[in-house]
């Protein structure tokens, strides 16, 4: 092996830390064991010595450091249960295996979807019915006691929340799924941890060595200079960045809750412990890993202290490392930042491809929202049309809610691309969905207004920002059913988009706000828990309903969406590697959507307004679609010629048909 990394001073070669670490913490296992260990080490090192050396190469004890990171995979390796190796080297083999079309995700909380772990094994039947392969279990690792910023202030990385169960339990479930065909994804909370974590709790007796994995500050200079450029994450919670804690004499940097503390990732001690945990998790049988606020992972004087070079080198190293012991384990980065920046955690450059599998496309949400809002489809599009291609080997998580706010990341530049100021939309789309923009059909919840920036964020359910909770309350049925086609027309859109379509608990069966948080003292404070349910499992039990005999609206939206999930996985050329090209309809209303790869060639046409448009015969010719043209969610034959009508908030994704000889037809395109 030639591999050779940088520490300052000159080249040193990488063949004595792998003979090391084959004497050493591998040296009880097989030697077909220890032979595809160093294959790994080989093929990924470089990729994970890059970012080092941009992280730590300037240290005097550089090598040490990689040394130990070594140490920590070599021994996460030899510690894997015989079946997620087997996994491994399925996924190796198979490597596309989260980006077919077959890929349906589901969200929930553990507790209020089944009570436990032990009650998410006993519904895994109904997310079987519901087709979900992907399982994202919100933050169930030991949070700190009463507050906790919905279990995103962690106490303990390696227990599971008790109220939940144990991490024995979590291996138990993560096995159980993987049986059923479906992965496991938890959350990792990546750029803090609770003030009672260990770590934190050594800082706070004085301990110096821990109070390095912090950011803490004798006086307010620094913060003082920092807070220049910084934003407010949470004004309306906690103002400022910094905490000043008496017992220490210290200003801990706070860029969330007083009680979370941001690590200190230019201590390679944090980076060590962090790999070492995922590493842990990915034993327990987590595939995918749901990064948390690795936007903040890196601070810089001068800057608002986000999308540093610095945070993307982390993620890349720690993939590449994690490569090497755990090939099965997918990277999610939750990036909720700027349209131009969200690309980059799908890796850039030399890093294509080698930063996290997964993003969220947080933009994708917000431009269907605003699409519905404004009844067309003109800002969507030409946002959409900006976007860079996603590299090959990752995948877009989409959705349209999670358990956080939406925040209005529409960039003035794409506003003003179509006409329309960028503070003033934002502005209007906060009032539309807190229901005080007339005419408005949602009902949603104003969160953390910052009358310095004019930010408004908004909370609600699905159901209850489509329209469905004034409609119901109203009993006006044809805006229930415009409700209804809201709802199926942001699954049409999440489903046929490309990568992982996330259904958030609930929205499946309609759930709409639920305002009982206001009854717990812990969650009052915070409306995000408005769309935060429980599972309704007696909604749940109408989903059966039979169409003739009248169906409940749980019923129809239930039904509705596995015929897409149906129609989605029939469809290969959905798969997350065809190109996703937005597309002028040459109808405002009428959102376009181009799918495009050797696999097939699917075109999404979405009517987003409440009256009946049609995109005209010629403009479908232009894009190819000018033969006998079928709805692959229906499987029936649509009309083109002049024009293709779309009732309202319809939806068609349309392929092509080719008729034999005889007049047969014979196959799609």
């Amino acid at each position: 092996m030639t591999t050779a990394f940088f520490r300052g001073r000159g080249p040193v070669s990488t063949n004595d830390l792998l003979q090391r670490l084959l004497q050493g913490p591998l040296r009880n296992l097989e030697p077909i064991e220890q032979e595809l260990f160093r294959l790994r080490f080989e093929l990924c090192l470089n990729d994970a010595l890059r970012p080092l050396g941009k992280l730590y190469g300037e240290r005097k004890d550089y090598e040490s450091v990689v040394a130990r990171f070594a140490e920590i995979v070599a021994h996460a390796y030899a510690r894997r249960p015989a079946d997620l190796r087997l996994l491994d080297l399925r996924r190796e083999a198979q490597p596309d295996w989260f980006q077919h079309s077959t890929m349906i995700g589901y969200v929930c909380y553990a507790d209020r979807f089944a009570g436990s772990l032990d009650g998410v094994a006993e519904k895994i039947p109904y997310l079987r019915e519901l087709g979900v392969t992907y399982l994202h279990l919100m933050p169930l690792l030991k949070p700190r006691p009463g507050a906790n910023d919905g279990g995103y202030a962690v106490m303990s990385y390696r227990q599971v929340n008790p109220d939940l169960g144990t991490m024995d339990d979590l291996a138990a479930l993560a096995a159980h799924l993987r049986d059923e065909g479906i992965s496991l994804c938890i959350d990792l909370v990546c750029n803090h941890t609770a003030k009672e974590h260990r770590w934190a709790q050594r800082a706070m007796d004085g301990d110096a060595a821990y109070q390095d994995y912090y950011l803490m500050f004798a006086d307010r200079t620094l913060p003082d200079r920092y807070e220049q450029a910084l934003p407010e994450v949470f004004p309306d919670f906690k103002p400022g960045n910094f905490t000043y804690y008496e017992e220490i004499e210290r200003w801990v940097w706070t860029t969330f809750h007083e009680y979370q503390w941001d690590l200190n990732y230019a201590n390679p001690a944090v980076f060590a412990e962090m790999l070492d945990i995922i590493l842990f998790l990915a034993n327990q049988g987590v595939e995918v890993l749901r990064m948390d606020a690795v936007a903040f992972m890196w601070k810089r004087m001068g800057t608002d202290c986000q999308n540093q070079p610095e945070a993307h080198y982390l993620l890349q190293a720690f993939r590449a490392l994690s490569r090497i012991a755990a090939p099965a384990l997918l990277l999610k980065a939750e990036a909720i930042v700027a349209p131009e920046r969200l690309i980059h955690y799908l890796g850039r450059g030399l890093a294509a491809n080698k930063e996290c599998e997964l993003a969220y496309h947080n933009q994708l949400m917000v431009l269907m929202w605003s699409a519905l809002a404004e009844r067309r489809a003109v800002l969507m599009t030409h946002a959409l049309q900006q976007m860079p291609e996603t590299p090959s080997g990752c995948a877009w998580v989409t959705y349209a809610r999670c358990h956080d706010d939406i925040g209005w990341a529409i960039s003035d530049e794409d506003a003003a691309g179509v006409g329309l100021s960028g503070a003033m939309h934002r502005a209007f789309l906060s009032d539309f969905y807190s229901g005080r923009f007339p005419g408005s059909f949602a009902r949603g919840a104003t969160f953390q207004f910052n009358p310095r920036t004019g930010d408004r964020r908004i909370n609600g359910s699905m159901a209850s920002l489509a329209g469905l909770e004034v409609a119901q309350e109203s009993q006006d049925g044809q805006q229930i059913e415009f409700a209804v086609r809201r709802i199926l027309l942001l699954h049409n859109l999440l489903f046929a988009f490309g990568g992982i379509p996330l259904i958030y608990m609930g929205d499946e069966l309609g759930l709409p706000n639920d305002y009982s948080y206001l009854n717990d003292a812990n969650l009052a404070g915070d409306n995000r828990w408005i769309h935060r349910p429980r599972m309704d499992w007696n909604r749940a039990a109408d989903r059966r309903a039979n169409r003739q005999d009248g169906q409940s609206v749980a019923a129809q939206i239930f039904q509705a969406i596995l015929s897409l999930v149906a129609a989605r996985k029939a469809t290969p050329a959905l798969h997350a590697q065809a190109g996703s090209h937005a597309i002028w309809t040459g109808n405002d209303h009428v959102f376009g959507l181009l799918r495009d790869s050797p696999r097939g060639r699917v075109l999404v046409l979405a009517n987003v307004s409440e009256e009946v448009r049609a995109v005209s015969g010629q403009r479908l010719q232009e894009l190819g679609f000018d033969s006998y043209l079928v709805d692959l969610i229906s499987g029936k034959l649509v009309e083109s010629w002049p024009e293709l009508a779309l009732e309202p908030y319809e939806a068609f994704w349309l392929g092509r048909q080719s008729r034999t000889n005889e007049g047969r037809l014979a196959f799609f395109d």
